[in-house]
């Protein structure tokens, strides 16, 4: 499975020290303009960073390449640590992102705290979170990639991957058994470390430009629009 990039995990390494922790903040600070990065994408997990890598490639873009690092923030509530790291004190880069609808008030937040200064606690006017460049998956990204892809892709997929034993063991436990297929699958995409990275990034390989979630879909369309203009020969 792919590991983040280098700017990308010297991000992960400077927000687990602490914005103030000069040595993190050096390494990030060098690899920016190294890397060309101009837009830093947020996301929750690395399954979601798969998906998105993945739906970008298959559209025929290298996100790296075009100066867009995507980050996996390992949970919604380290977001608002990620924005002050990105942000004017940090390497002041465009940022853009997913979340799960029901974080929508972590995210919302921090992103009032990042455009109005508003701490915690203090009543700010809501940033319009599509117009700040994030976008909401209903349940998760995975609920998004299993309604594009059909409960049929779905388990072809499984198939191929060769673990359609072990869906038929979880579809027959007590626990699952009365729900749909639909969220069978949710759940035993989560039963296994590393299960979700793989299959999110299996399922959207399979995806076109007419069943790529409207949050992919919008998120890649902010990330072409946030790239700086060409400069001019000469």
């Amino acid at each position: 499975m792919p590991e983040p990039g280098p700017l990308a995990s010297a991000l992960r390494t400077w927000a687990a020290r602490g914005i103030g922790d000069a040595g993190a903040a050096a390494a990030a600070r060098q690899l920016r303009p190294a890397t060309g990065t101009h837009t830093v994408v947020l996301v929750e997990g690395l399954s979601d960073h798969e998906a998105v890598r993945a739906v970008a490639a298959a559209r025929g873009r290298d996100l790296a390449a075009e100066g867009v690092c995507v980050v996996p923030m390992g949970g919604a509530t380290n977001v608002r640590r990620y924005l002050a790291l990105l942000g004017p004190r940090g390497l002041d880069v465009r940022v853009a992102g997913l979340y799960d609808a029901a974080e929508e008030p972590v995210f919302r937040q921090a992103l009032a705290t990042r455009e109005h200064g508003h701490r915690r606690g203090v009543a700010a006017p809501g940033p319009d979170l599509a117009r700040s460049g994030f976008f909401a998956c209903v349940a998760d990204l995975e609920e998004e990639l299993i309604r594009a892809v059909g409960t049929a892709g779905v388990e072809a997929v499984v198939q191929e991957l060769g673990e359609s034993r072990g869906l038929a063991t979880l579809r027959h436990q007590p626990a699952h058994r009365g729900r749909s297929p639909e969220q069978q699958l949710h759940r035993f995409l989560g039963t296994t470390a590393g299960r979700k990275a793989r299959y999110a990034r299996a399922l959207a390989q399979r995806l076109d430009p007419t069943s790529t979630p409207a949050p992919l879909e919008r998120l890649l369309a902010a990330t072409r629009l946030s790239a700086p203009p060409a400069r001019s020969p000469g």
